[in-house]
């Protein structure tokens, strides 16, 4: 029963943990990038370049603004699939620590110092994906931007959630290795 337990353990925290670390960290680009399309310039006007902010004529062999358009008008459509991501994996999440409690159970090493800190460390992981990464996901894909470039707020927001998202994938990283060395366990590792 323990090898069961643990079996499903392993594999909801990859199935479900791991789909929600990608996706949050991917978030970010294509949620500060959503809504800030240029439109193609026929005209000849100079564009804006997306990462200066200079006004420079596009050489011959560069992309314009136009040639991107496609490309950038998909990134409100992939921020939000992103963010459904994230809501409907959390969800899944949930079994992770679940069967790793039982499963610690099992083994009789619920009172251990590697099972404790790792408990701890994946409880402050979850309540910063509720409490901060996906309530700051919805509010880059509700902010009203009607510009026709990021603005500095949400660039800021961007930059904070992917650093937020950076700790979310963090804390887990040390919960894996936790979970694989164990120190002082008597389990063996």
């Amino acid at each position: 029963m323990t090898k069961l337990l643990l079996s499903v353990h392993v594999l909801a925290a990859i199935l479900a943990i791991g789909p929600i670390a990608v996706a949050a960290s991917l978030f970010p680009r294509f949620a500060r990038d959503a809504g800030h399309d240029r439109p193609p310039t026929d005209d000849g006007t100079p564009t804006t370049d997306r990462t200066t902010g200079d006004d420079q004529e596009p050489a011959d062999d560069q992309e314009t603004a136009g040639d991107r358009a496609p490309a950038d008008r998909r990134s409100p459509a992939i921020a939000a699939f992103l963010h459904r991501i994230c809501r409907g994996y959390a969800v899944v999440g949930l079994a992770v620590p679940v069967f790793g409690l039982a499963t610690g159970a099992q083994l009789g090493v619920l009172t251990d110092a590697w099972l404790l800190t790792s408990i701890a460390l994946t409880a402050i992981a979850a309540a910063l994906l509720v409490l901060a990464v996906l309530p700051g996901q919805r509010r880059l894909l509700t902010s009203p931007d009607d510009t026709t470039a990021p603005t500095e707020d949400t660039r800021a927001a961007a930059s904070r959630l992917a650093m937020t998202t950076g700790v979310f994938n963090l804390l887990w990283a040390i919960v894996v290795v936790l979970m694989i060395v164990r120190p002082g366990s008597t389990t063996g590792a």
